[in-house]
């Protein structure tokens, strides 16, 4: 649209803030008075009497800018753009109605951005105007471990709702480079755009593929000519990440470069070598050296079943946690009070309940 000003039929319509975001001028039409009559030639032609009067409004708004644009949208029909299109020939001025079908996957994500920048502007939160990258860091940690809980726990809703809660914390950061004038969230949402194509040349290029696997060996690929500077095998592997995922991405790359187990087998052994020096090692220090190589061979046991080991623990600490729960429901005793024998008898009871209707 190249209108100097945008009209809207209500302030709720769903390109709003696209219009806002644009920071394109943009009017909503008001409601017409009550009680306004027709004459007799607009009543003949069928016209509505609250038609009449937006179409004067808009006709009128025309005549005092340069160019005026209506959006089509919900409330409107093709019978008001008719009323609108005589008044604006009967006035000799132009009014461009644009249409829409369908308003584009995306559109909420605008006002979740103008709403952000709102509660960061003058007279918006004070919470929110303190806040930086470090500050808002452990946030963005916590929410993706809820979204976790809720992608296992299955449940859509609370998946949903998690991932508005990740969302947020994409668009909050953005917000704060923004007021710092570094970058803004159109440069975020056009980076890992432009990533994802130049990531998929079998997609958007022409490139063929066999298969998923060399899909994932051309990513990498493509990963390192983009970044040149990174020559070591573990450059850009964050330090951070959860011990798990940390040490699967450690041996993952080094497996591309051919140190690796030629059988799943000999994942197997080295995790029972492991576990005979853990179990023969003389003290405190030894025995926690030794249990972090068991750990490492197990998570390198997963990798060759392609099994993350991240997930696999957090689903076994799940079942843990609800087997244990279910022992405290059906124990007709204190906790404290009960035998080795009925602690196992109430866990094979919880662990064969899984999966099944039958009551805690």
């Amino acid at each position: 649209m190249s209108s100097e000003l945008v009209l809207l039929r209500t302030a709720d319509h769903p390109f709003a803030g696209h219009l806002e975001i644009a920071e394109l001028r943009h009017e909503v039409v008001p409601e017409p008075p009550e009680g306004r009559a027709l004459g007799r030639a607009d009543l003949l032609g069928g016209l509505s009497p609250h038609d009449k009067w937006r179409a004067e409004w808009i006709v009128d708004r025309a005549q005092r800018e340069t160019e005026v644009a209506y959006l089509f949208g919900p409330g409107d029909d093709e019978g008001f753009t008719r009323t609108l299109g005589m008044e604006a020939a009967r006035a000799g001025v132009e009014v461009e109605v644009v249409y829409y079908l369908l308003a584009p996957k995306g559109t909420a994500l605008l006002g979740l951005v103008a709403v952000e920048q709102r509660l960061r502007g003058p007279g918006g939160c004070p919470w929110d105007h303190e806040q930086t990258h470090a500050t808002l860091a452990p946030y963005a940690v916590e929410e993706v471990y809820e979204l976790l809980d809720a992608i296992a726990g299955g449940d859509p809703d609370a998946i949903r709702e998690e991932l508005g809660d990740v969302l947020l914390q994409v668009v909050f950061h953005a917000q704060v480079a923004e007021d710092e004038q570094r970058f803004t969230i159109d440069d975020v949402a056009q980076g890992i755009t432009d990533k994802l194509v130049g990531r998929h040349p079998h997609v958007f290029a022409g490139a063929t593929v066999e298969s998923a696997d060399e899909v994932v060996a051309n990513w990498e690929d493509l990963k390192a000519a983009e970044k040149p500077e990174r020559t070591g095998p573990f450059d850009g592997i964050p330090a951070a990440l959860p011990a798990l995922q940390y040490a699967e991405k450690l041996q993952r790359r080094a497996a591309r470069t051919g140190f690796d187990w030629t059988a799943d087998a000999e994942a197997a052994d080295r995790v029972r070598a492991e576990l005979d020096e853990f179990l023969a090692a003389a003290d405190g220090g030894v025995r926690e050296r030794e249990l972090g190589d068991l750990l490492l061979s197990v998570v390198g046991l997963a990798r060759r079943h392609q099994i993350d080991p991240e997930m696999a623990l957090r689903g076994a600490a799940r079942r843990f946690r609800d087997r244990f729960s279910t022992m405290g429901e059906r124990a007709d005793r204190a906790l404290g009070d009960l035998t080795r024998e009925q602690w196992l008898a109430l866990w094979e009871a919880a662990k064969a309940a899984e999966g099944t209707d039958e009551p805690a």
